[in-house]
């Protein structure tokens, strides 16, 4: 590809208001695009409006993805793969609701989802200049932030104060250049009301993950209920189902091509605006690290999984997250390898350079702004491997010795001086985590518990002298290896006993050493090498961000344009039409999927086993009132050019009317580079058509009730 063309590609993701199907807009910059010209039959204050019901009402956060209220009595559709976790965790007890599937013909019916929780936005304001002011004047950038920081906590603590159902949090926009305050209702007594079995919910499983074409109908059914008064709180028989100000209605029209689309969801993080050294530092570490040990660690389980049922289904959502994490960055890596997308940057950066050099006033403020990022990304390199086999240690090795960490780490942040302490230490969230503990035992086994943590302590064993972790060498020190150590830590330890665990989040780190707990001993021994690598962390973050700031302002110098922040976890709106695309020479995908295509797909063996029932509906063609009219059949899934990524899995995706027509789950793999790029021709997400839900609920579980409820 020539150079021109790559600069100008990177200039196509620099989007303005109102171009093309880019863009994950925050909820106010609605009211500047022009939506009747997207095809939108809809205002912006239909859609969101701070102070009368809107669509936005209807939307929720729930875990670590979006839901939609589709009824007036609490109901909520959202992914199978948003609700897993949560129905695995309650599979725990000894019925198998994931494999089977679920439904609940009555209220009473309806079963806990364990550690499901859900957020509501119900306010947002713009708060730059009272956060941007804490700031002022402090030139090192690690006190700055912190000032920062404190002055985030000390905003959203007034607003949290003396509530028990209001969280808050300030999102940093544009690196800082924008601060926005979102308060929301939380739900923490969450229902599973209909789940499908795995054989529909996660069909193609693990090999279909981000591919086209798609067959699975990955949706569930959950209930919120609140306190007879209204207020959001833990499960409770006294509880009723939730009456929200907004719901969605499903459509009774077909789908076509060319048809518009919007979805309003959470999205998780885009990295779109940063600098050639980041790409590269993901493309050649982070990326290739993380699937080496991911694809270790899924191995692992699956092993531990073939050994029984129970093992299975305890492994089941740990195996599966990494699974679509390491495929999602198997994909950024051979997007961005295939489109040189390092090289793209810096053409791209080059043709910024020559714009800020023309004009001696940007030159003296942003001249050099490029050279310092790289300095800063030059530093991550001497301590790579030992920080990476450090992380590794809390985020991947078990249960018991990550709430040995936590519980340690707590008491040690607890007793620093007040300006030395973490500005986002919060009592309030220590006594809700610590709540929330039991949700952590539910998929707790002995066996995948050790062998995570034998295979970290041994990584950490491994490392040369230069790289040594100094906590390991009270290991080393004690134990005559790191079986041993393991296998007595497991003998000897209590914090198998979650009740026993909660009691000691007040404890002081005196008396948790005291304990002589194994566990506990070893988070001791590797506290200080942790502080260590947060502090570096901490002042890479700091500086980091202070020149992406920069590097943001050299933007808006140059394109003069207001563009979408970055995706932070905040609600977005994102709009595009229904089309298929070409992956590669001669080949065209379609943009819809049919049951005739999951017929075509049926092996009988996981995971394409399609369930005997549905074989006979189709073969019957007892399609109901859902069967697509164009297509004669049912569809099952489709693509759209909305831009969307990690965390809109389950949101909601509405027609030009505003009615339901799908949900969102997935996008496609030859765009998993749409992090850091939006490409119009080839980025497309994936959602479940409205009406395969309903005709799985109608003619495959007999959820005739849960079907009038929606208004279907």
């Amino acid at each position: 590809m020539k150079r021109t063309t790559c600069v100008f590609l990177c200039l196509l993701s620099l989007t303005t208001l109102g171009l093309a199907e880019e863009g994950m807009w925050l909820l106010s910059q609605m009211q500047e695009m022009d939506l009747q010209k997207m095809g939108l039959q809809l205002s912006a204050e239909q859609i969101y409006h701070p102070d009368k019901p809107s669509i936005t009402d209807a939307v929720i956060q729930l875990g670590g993805g979006t839901a939609s209220f589709v009824s007036s009595n609490g109901l909520v559709l959202t992914n199978h793969h948003v609700a897993f976790g949560a129905v695995q965790r309650a599979s725990t007890q000894g019925t198998d609701y994931l494999t089977n599937g679920f439904l609940a013909k009555t209220g009473e019916e309806e079963i806990q989802g364990p550690g499901l929780s859900a957020r509501l936005m119900i306010e947002m304001k713009d708060v730059t200049k009272k956060v941007q002011a804490a700031g002022e004047g402090i030139t090192d950038a690690v006190k700055k932030d912190r000032a920062i920081r404190a002055k985030i906590q000390e905003i959203t603590d007034n607003i949290e104060e003396g509530k028990k159902d209001i969280t808050a949090t300030v999102a940093e926009m544009y690196n800082g250049k924008q601060y926005i305050l979102y308060v929301y209702k939380r739900f923490d007594d969450i229902r599973v009301v209909c789940m499908p079995p795995m054989s529909i919910g996660n069909y193609g499983g693990d090999i279909d993950n981000w591919m086209w074409p798609r067959h699975t109908g990955d949706f569930a059914l959950v209930r919120v209920y609140v306190s007879p008064e209204g207020e959001g709180r833990d499960f409770d028989k006294g509880n009723v189902p939730y009456k929200p100000k907004y719901w969605l209605k499903p459509s009774g029209r077909d789908l076509n091509t060319g048809d518009m689309t919007f979805v309003l969801g959470y999205p998780g993080q885009t990295t779109r605006y940063r600098t050639s050294n980041s790409v590269a530092w993901n493309l050649h570490h982070n990326y290739p690290s993380s699937v080496k040990q991911f694809q270790e660690i899924i191995d692992l389980l699956d092993e531990i999984g073939k050994t029984s049922s129970e093992a299975e289904i305890k492994v089941a959502d740990l195996s599966k997250g990494l699974n679509n994490v390491m495929k999602n960055y198997q994909g950024k890596i051979e997007g961005m390898t295939k489109t040189h997308f390092v090289e793209k940057k810096k053409a791209f950066e080059a043709e910024l350079m020559k714009f800020i050099n023309s004009k001696p006033d940007l030159q003296k403020k942003y001249g050099n702004v490029l050279n310092e990022i790289r300095e800063e990304y030059k530093g991550l390199e001497t301590l790579e491997l030992h920080d990476n086999v450090l992380q590794n240690m809390f985020g991947l090795s078990g249960t018991l010795f990550n709430v040995a960490w936590n519980l340690y780490n707590l008491t040690r942040e607890r007793e620093k001086p007040e300006g030395e302490r973490d500005p986002n230490f919060s009592e309030r969230d220590v006594k809700r985590a610590v709540g929330r503990m039991p949700y952590q035992y539910y998929s707790y086994l002995e066996a995948s518990d050790k062998a995570l943590l034998k295979r970290a302590l041994n990584e950490a064993v491994a490392l040369p002298e230069d790289n040594r972790i100094a906590g390991v060498q009270y290991l080393q020190e004690n134990y005559p290896s790191v079986d041993d150590f393991v296998d007595k830590a497991f003998q000897n330890s209590k914090l198998t006993d979650v009740a026993y665990a909660q009691s000691l989040a007040e404890k002081s780190s005196a008396e948790l050493k005291n304990l002589n707990d194994p566990f506990i001993n070893l988070a001791a021994a590797v506290y200080d090498e942790v502080e260590l690598m947060r502090k570096r962390n901490e002042k890479f973050g700091a500086r980091i961000t202070e020149l992406r700031k920069e590097y943001i302002n050299a933007l808006y110098e140059w394109k003069g344009s207001k563009l979408y922040p970055d995706a932070n976890g905040t609600i977005r709106f994102t709009y595009g039409k229904v089309a298929g695309y070409v992956p590669r020479d001669a080949v065209t995908y379609l943009p819809f999927t049919t049951l005739a295509g999951v017929l075509e797909k049926n092996t009988g063996k996981e995971p394409f086993n399609m369930p005997d029932k549905l074989r006979v509906l189709h073969q019957n063609k007892d399609f109901g009132k859902w069967a697509d009219a164009t297509l004669q059949d049912i569809a099952i899934d489709f693509l759209h050019k909305v831009d969307t990524t990690g965390g809109n899995s389950g949101s909601p995706v509405l027609n030009a009317y505003g009615e339901l027509i799908g949900i969102l789950f997935d996008g496609n793999y030859e765009a998993m580079n749409s992090d850091w790029q939006y490409d119009d021709d080839i980025q497309r997400s994936i959602s479940v058509d409205v009406r395969y839900v309903q005709f799985i609920m109608d003619k495959f579980m007999g959820a005739d009730y849960l079907l009038q409820e929606m208004g279907s």
